[in-house]
Order: structure tokens, then sequence, then C-alpha cells
């Protein structure tokens, strides 16, 4: 091959890296989410996330938990795409719902955590209503929720407005050129792997459930619980998020800067704990959504993943169930 044409391959490589919006927590970070979750999940819980998971996952819900990224560019799932992040104002450093939830032509209901009211309602709606009109495909929403709630863990995918959650600062981490929310979705766990867990991402898991029954035990109970009783309370992680985004994150990265031992080292506690976050709170909002009572058969649903061309329309239609009493809480 000509020289020209390596380079050309080249610099599409590297465009890529840099391309914004490209991941979320990469598919280490969502596994170890997951992997947590099942270790939490009450005995209706677990027994509903197997029947509900794909053939393919074998009752594995780590096994699934990158899916709605391995989609989003897909034609058919492109409308998922702003599911993955919030935006939130330039330096405020703080969320809030009604202000921040949209995409960016200004639709309402269209992110991180609008995605996981919708489908938190629809897994119950589905799972405890037989009598519904509307159906459901519980699978996808099983994935997409399992996935969603990893997403609003990650500090960055509620970041600043003005650089796309980190995606347009440029830096370097040790040698190589990324952008910051790279870093944060990926290479600090690459790095703690290679660094601290022989790469072996079972190890490093292994070591944040220690520390969840361990230094994080007395916390748990305060991760776990949703104000009101909300069977789901996703803008408490976001908030948790910009704040942390604005602390640990965007602290010292500016672009252009070499980011090392001193940001890698201060930075992965706050990852590991996400991480354990993320996980504790799956399960538990799995758990309140399959706790016991009456439930449908689930076995007549369609568990493959399915794509249409309408999929905007039938997918965002079943957010406005759950988004009118936040919009009306809005108007008071």
């Amino acid at each position: 091959m000509a020289w020209s044409g390596v380079l050309l391959i080249v610099r599409a490589l590297v465009l890529l890296q840099l391309i914004p919006g490209i991941l979320s927590w990469g598919k280490e970070g969502h596994y170890a989410v997951c992997k947590i979750a099942e270790g939490f999940l009450s005995e209706d819980a677990l027994g509903a996330v197997k029947a509900l998971l794909p053939d393919y996952a074998e009752g594995d819900l780590a096994a699934v938990c990158s899916w709605a990224d391995e989609i989003r560019h897909n034609f058919h799932w492109r409308w998922s795409g702003p599911l993955h992040y919030v935006d939130t104002p330039d330096y405020r450093c703080n969320y809030e719902y009604c202000r921040d939830c949209h995409d960016f032509r200004g639709h309402k209901d269209i992110c991180v955590t609008g995605a996981i009211y919708n489908y938190t309602k629809q897994l119950t709606s589905g799972y405890h209503n037989s009598g519904s009109e509307i159906r459901y495909n519980l699978t996808e929403a099983l994935m997409f929720l399992s996935h969603f709630i990893g997403d609003v863990h990650q500090p960055l995918h509620v970041g600043f407005t003005g650089d796309e959650g980190g995606n347009t600062i440029i830096v370097r981490w040790y040698r190589r050129k990324t952008n910051l929310h790279h870093i944060w979705d990926n290479m600090i766990i690459d790095s703690a792997l290679k660094t601290y867990y022989n790469s072996d991402l079972a190890i490093m898991i292994q070591a944040i459930q220690r520390n969840i029954t361990g230094d994080w035990s007395f916390d748990i109970s305060s991760w776990k619980n949703c104000a009101s009783d909300d069977t789901a309370c996703p803008n408490l992680y976001a908030s948790e998020s910009i704040s942390l985004a604005c602390k640990f994150a965007y602290r010292n990265a500016t672009p252009g800067s070499t980011l090392g031992d001193d940001y890698f080292l201060s930075r992965l506690p706050i990852v590991e704990k996400r991480l354990a976050q993320g996980g504790i709170r799956l399960a538990a909002t799995l758990n309140r959504i399959f706790a016991s009572q009456p439930k449908i058969s689930l076995k007549h649903e369609d568990k493959r993943p399915t794509s249409c061309i309408l999929c905007l329309l039938c997918h965002t239609i079943p957010f406005l169930s759950v988004a009118l009493p936040i919009i009306f809480s809005c108007l008071y």
C-alpha cells in the first residue's frame, strides 16, 4: 500500500478517537457496573432479569450492558444517541431536569435522566400490568436502563454544554493524545487495570466489591434509597456527577495539557466509587421494579432487540407517560 494510503488510515483512526460522543463508560466500566449489580439483586429481580435477557446473554446481565453503545451508531438506532448524557450550562456546576433534559433540537425529556425514567416506567408498567394497551419490548428496556444508570454515574456524562462533556477538550494522557471525556470513559480504568490489577477486570471488580462490603458498607443504604419512595431517582445521580465533574474531571485539565500520575492517582478513587454506586443503584432500581406483585408471563415477550425506521416515534412517545409529572412539577 502506498504511504499516502497508510497515512490516510492512520489519520482516520486518530480522528475516530477524538470524535465527540463515540463512547460512554467503556465496555469494562459498564461490565463492572452490571456485574456489581448482579450481586445485589433480590430473588424476584434476578428471576425477572434472567427471563428478560436475550438468549445469547446466557443469564448474565453484564454481558449485555454495552449493548446500547454497540447499536447507537447504527442508522436504525441513531435516535438513541442523546439518551446517553445530559449537558448542563457551562461553569454552573449544577443540574436541573427541566432546564437541562432535552436534545440539541430542544425536544424535552431526551437525555440520560429522561431515559432512565422512561425505561423504568416501561419495565414497571409492562411487568406488572398485563392489561396495558401499550406493549413494550421489555428486553430492550432492561438493557437500556442498565446501561443508562451506568452512564449517569460517569461525571462527564453530566458535563458542560460548551465542551460537549469534555469531548472537545483535547489533552494528552501521558504520551497519548485524546480528549478528556475519553479519559473518564476508558483510560483511567485501562491504566488502573494495567497498573494495579494485572490487566484483569475480574480482579478490579473484586477489589471494588471488597470496598463495598468494607470501607463503603455504611454508605450502601443511602446509595440505594430514593426520596419519596420513587422507583428511580436519576436526578440525584446526575447532580452528583456534575459536582464531581467540576471538582475532579475538569480541574487542571485545560486544553493542551498533559495528564499523568497526579491526575490519575487522585481521580481513580472517584471512578471506582462511581462504578460501585452505579452497580448498587442499578440493583436497587431493578429490585424496586420487580418487587413481588402479580406478574405477567415474561416468556411470551419478544426477547430479541428490534429496530425499525420509525424508532424515533415508537420509542420516544412512551417518554410522555413518565415525563408529564416531571414537566408539571416545573410549572409550579
